[in-house]
């Protein structure tokens, strides 16, 4: 019995998932209007084009393209935790951004 409880502990532990380490995934701005996807250095922006960015773990950055209205400036992200991500465009305030569920199609 002892070793049907450690069975099942390891297949909990195996069934959360893999991105609560990550920043891979959909984040939510606060408003609820704006959302990226990130899957490894790839990420969908807010207006909706898909682009290259630098990657690692617990970072993301790029670089507004145009005709975006932020064109030319910096996006830092970086994971606070499972569930938030700190968001900054260029020079303006950062914000805090959660994760949210893909979009429905």
């Amino acid at each position: 019995m002892r070793n049907l409880g450690k069975a099942t502990l390891a297949l909990m532990l195996l069934a959360t998932p893999a991105l609560a380490d990550r920043i891979d995934g959909h984040w939510c701005a606060p408003d609820g209007a704006r959302r990226v996807q990130i899957d490894g250095s790839a990420i969908v922006i807010p207006g909706g084009r898909q682009l290259q960015g630098l990657y690692d773990r617990h970072h993301f950055s790029y670089v507004v393209p145009p005709p975006e209205a932020a064109a030319g400036k910096t996006v830092v992200m970086d994971l606070l935790g499972e569930t938030a991500v700190q968001v900054q465009f260029g020079d303006a305030a950062p914000e805090v951004w959660t994760r949210c569920a893909p979009p429905l199609s």
